[in-house]
């Protein structure tokens, strides 16, 4: 019971540096994927106390890293275009 409270408090922790990263478009990349990594833990918990398959612990992983390859790869366009990951000074029509 205890470990659950812990990657809730993990989970909350990763949407309250989300919303409140508003500089750095890397830490937002970062902290979207601490919060996909407790939600990881709490998914494999899940599906090991009951005794399901380890396949959709894989599925989610695979989508993760998709996930973070396209943060990565906006990053880099980011970077080359403007020369910084700032975010207040971007504007949509520039990409």
């Amino acid at each position: 019971m205890f470990l659950e409270y812990i990657l809730l408090f993990n989970l909350l922790s990763g949407i309250i540096v989300f919303c409140s990263t508003r500089k750095h478009l890397l830490l937002s990349l970062l902290s979207l994927e601490y919060m996909m990594l407790s939600v990881f833990l709490s998914l494999f918990l899940v599906v090991f106390n009951y005794g399901y398959s380890l396949s959709l612990t894989l599925l989610f992983l695979v989508f993760t890293v998709c996930e973070g390859a396209l943060g990565l790869s906006v990053l880099v366009n980011l970077v080359r275009s403007q020369g910084n990951d700032y975010l207040l000074g971007t504007s949509v029509l520039s990409w």
